[in-house]
């Protein structure tokens, strides 16, 4: 508990808009009560025994100054400085670096700075620094396009790092403009030279879809093809797979059990049952491939599957966390095979309540490998040729998952609307169209029922007092949450300060289908914290859930793979060595970056991908929403493909535009025409930057609207004067 509470305490001081406050004022943001109050200054005590925040004076809670050195990461700009986000929190946060003090720091380098200057801007103090020492580069090697001027070459690199580097010997590799390449530095950049570099590999001409994919693997650094010694164990495991070996298994094999799954599916981790009891209550069955028998602690597949963390799913690429020989043969529940699996059986009334619960080892065989949009056909009665049973079962599915999303719904679960878009490509790989991904009722029915046994299995763990890998999603800061009802307010939409799930459904059920859903959904996003993977007992808040776990997909995830030994242990009544505390919170933190660099490697191939179209549309228009504000420009979002465009500030218009924080627009400071939130808005295709992945657009059009916002501002500066 004391760990759970350092956690929410340091999110808490932390945030942006926090201002110093007593202790006793800090539980109660927190909502800590009275039986918590002692844990709670355990927790604080020692935050300030390590240093981590002070109390000052009139007792007021904060974050320690900062110091003469900073040590943290370096995060440069375009136009030459760059910040330093210290390792340990300060009252001060990110340290500003001018363009002359940099020490050629690169972003994402580990660097220590000392702080040379402060400077005061009302009554806040602001300070500089300068990089003294580089304690570890983030990368030695850099994937981008070659380009050549006159005769020197210089590599044009992906994504945030807009330095061209200067190539030596080009010719060794026979590579040629345009072309994608991998270079590996030998001297950094410097305020008077280029950084110079070496070519380490040519993955093949921009733009087309193996080189951009190869160049995204290269870039995010995610595994590539498994070594022979895994290949080789995979394959052994397949052939020694004999199902005569597990006759003590709960056999299944004769029991209706269905897979539902996207169209392009080979790993088919998940089967349902359902059953309907004598006494009016129905007994939910969830079988997951069962992986850890496969898949043994310390062996060369744990290892490679712990390293790879998760598999990573590419736009028409998978990159998978196990050898096909397991993850889409002996354990991809494939119709009408043998399988062996985990079972989690859970009993409901016929309001959605659970009854009680039940895990077994177990075989199946699959009666039928459903797509989603074959399921969802099936429930609109339209004609099949699978078996009335089948036909049967899925209409029960239907109204259990029905009953259940009521009941999660009515506990406060969130559900955010943000569409989800499926490129279209010709056969050379290229994206010449998208549309919105399938959103039918068999998604939800199968979301459901994973969702029931994650928190089944996190119950039953939870009751034995043992560590487990959680998935965890932290409450919201209060700070957060505040500056989120702020925010709605500039939609129309009034909630409390602090408002609960409950407030934030009302929110999403008001806007949906409405011109600023997308942006108010987005909004509602960042105001969340981050899920994770850990074993601290912090619950699920989107879910509404006390307990949270992973066990559906063991054969894509590893957290899942680790909840299945815990299940066998459980099962067969044995302590195996599991995984304590303290290893659980590094396996977590581990599983939690490469979930998120799949995400951040997914998102950025998408982009790639995208922004060839567009460049051939120059000067065409796209229907776009306001999607965010900064004191450089406009973004809007193109719903139909999910990708977002720039309008930089300047090309706004004639007038000189403003943008207010406080009243989240964008303002013309003479004519009053103003860009805000969910604004709808036609806009022409002017120019395409592949490395910096980004897209610029214009308005088509101006929207003359009263110059409201001026007379606000004239409001101000007269209660400016007046205080003066």
């Amino acid at each position: 508990m004391v760990d759970v509470l350092k956690k929410k305490i340091m999110t808490h001081l932390g945030h942006k808009e926090y201002k110093p406050e007593k202790l006793t004022d800090i539980a109660k943001s927190l909502g800590i009560g009275r039986d918590e109050f002692g844990d709670f200054n355990k927790a604080f005590n020692q935050l300030r025994d390590e240093g981590l925040a002070i109390i000052g004076s009139k007792n007021m809670v904060s974050l320690p100054p900062v110091s003469g050195r900073v040590c943290g990461t370096f995060r440069g700009s375009r136009k030459g400085f760059g910040f330093v986000t210290p390792t340990e929190r300060n009252s001060h946060g990110d340290l500003f670096i001018p363009e002359d003090y940099t020490a050629n720091a690169m972003t994402g380098d580990t660097v220590v700075a000392k702080v040379v200057k402060e400077t005061r801007r009302g009554t806040e103090a602001r300070y500089s620094g300068k990089i003294i020492e580089i304690l570890q580069r983030a990368n030695n090697r850099f994937v981008g396009t070659i380009i050549r001027k006159g005769d020197s070459w210089y590599l044009v690199p992906d994504g945030k790092f807009t330095e061209v580097i200067e190539i030596d010997d080009v010719t060794a590799k026979n590579a040629q403009p345009n072309d994608k390449a991998v270079v590996e530095m030998i001297s950094f950049p410097t305020r008077e030279n280029y950084g110079r570099a070496v070519i380490v590999e040519v993955l093949g001409k921009s733009g087309t879809y193996k080189t951009e994919i190869n160049s995204v693997i290269r870039r995010f650094a995610l595994p590539q093809e498994f070594n022979s010694d895994c290949l080789n164990a995979a394959g052994q495991a397949a052939r020694d797979f004999d199902t005569a070996k597990f006759s003590d298994r709960l056999d299944l094999t004769k029991k209706i059990i269905v897979t539902i799954d996207p169209d392009d599916s080979k790993d088919f981790d998940d089967a349902i049952s359902l059953a309907k009891n004598p006494d009016n209550t129905f007994t939910l069955g969830v079988h997951i491939a069962d992986v850890s028998t496969f898949v043994k602690p310390g062996s060369l597949l744990d290892i490679e599957a712990k390293d790879r963390g998760n598999s990573v799913y590419l736009p028409g690429f998978v990159i998978p966390m196990l050898p096909e020989a397991i993850s889409n043969g002996i354990c991809s529940l494939q119709p009408n095979q043998p399988r062996l699996t985990k079972s989690a059986f859970i009993t409901y009334d016929n309001t959605g309540r659970v009854l009680k619960t039940s895990f077994a080892n177990s075989i199946i065989r699959s009666a039928a490998r459903l797509t989603y949009l074959e399921a969802d056909r099936i429930l609109k009665d339209q004609k099949t040729q699978k078996p009335p049973e089948v036909v049967s079962l899925l209409h029960d599915m239907e109204n259990l998952a029905k009953i259940i999303e009521k009941r999660r719904n009515s506990e406060g679960m969130l559900h955010l609307d943000l569409p989800e878009i499926e490129l279209v490509f010709d056969k050379a790989g290229r994206v010449i169209d998208a549309h919105p991904a399938d959103t039918s009722y068999p998604h939800t029915i199968i979301e459901m029922f994973m969702v029931e046994a994650n928190e089944a299995v996190a119950r039953l763990f939870d009751s034995m007092n043992i560590p487990f890998i959680r998935r965890i999603h932290p409450d919201p800061a209060s700070l957060s949450l505040k500056a989120l009802a702020g925010t709605l307010k500039l939609f129309g939409i009034s909630i409390p300060k602090n408002p609960d799930r409950f407030d934030l459904q009302s929110v999403l059920s008001y806007i949906k289908d409405r011109p600023a859903a997308f942006a108010v959904n987005t909004y509602i996003l960042r105001s969340l914290t981050r899920a994770e993977y850990s074993p601290l007992n912090i619950g699920h808040y989107a879910l509404a859930s006390k307990h949270y776990t992973h066990f559906t997909s063991p054969i894509r995830r590893y957290a899942d793979l680790l909840i299945h030994r815990l299940l066998e242990m459980y099962l067969d009544k044995k302590d195996n060595n599991a995984p304590s505390q303290e290893e659980l919170i590094e396996i977590g933190k581990h599983i939690t970056f490469t979930e998120e660099r799949a995400t951040d490697a997914e998102r950025d191939l998408k982009m790639v991908l995208i922004l060839p179209l567009f460049q051939k549309r120059l000067g065409e228009t796209l229907e776009t929403i306001v999607s965010g504000l900064a004191n450089f420009g406009v973004f809007v979002q193109c719903m139909k493909f999910g990708i977002e465009g720039l309008i930089p500030i300047d090309l706004l218009g004639s007038d000189k535009y403003v943008y207010d924080h406080s009243a989240q627009c964008v303002y013309g400071t003479r004519s009053g025409i103003t860009f805000h939130i969910g604004m709808p808005l036609t806009v022409k295709i002017v120019s395409v930057n592949m490395s910096a992945r980004q897209l610029n657009v214009i308005p088509l059009e101006k929207f003359k609207e009263k110059p409201q916002h001026q007379k606000k501002t004239k409001h101000k500066d007269k209660h400016r004067k007046r205080k003066k």
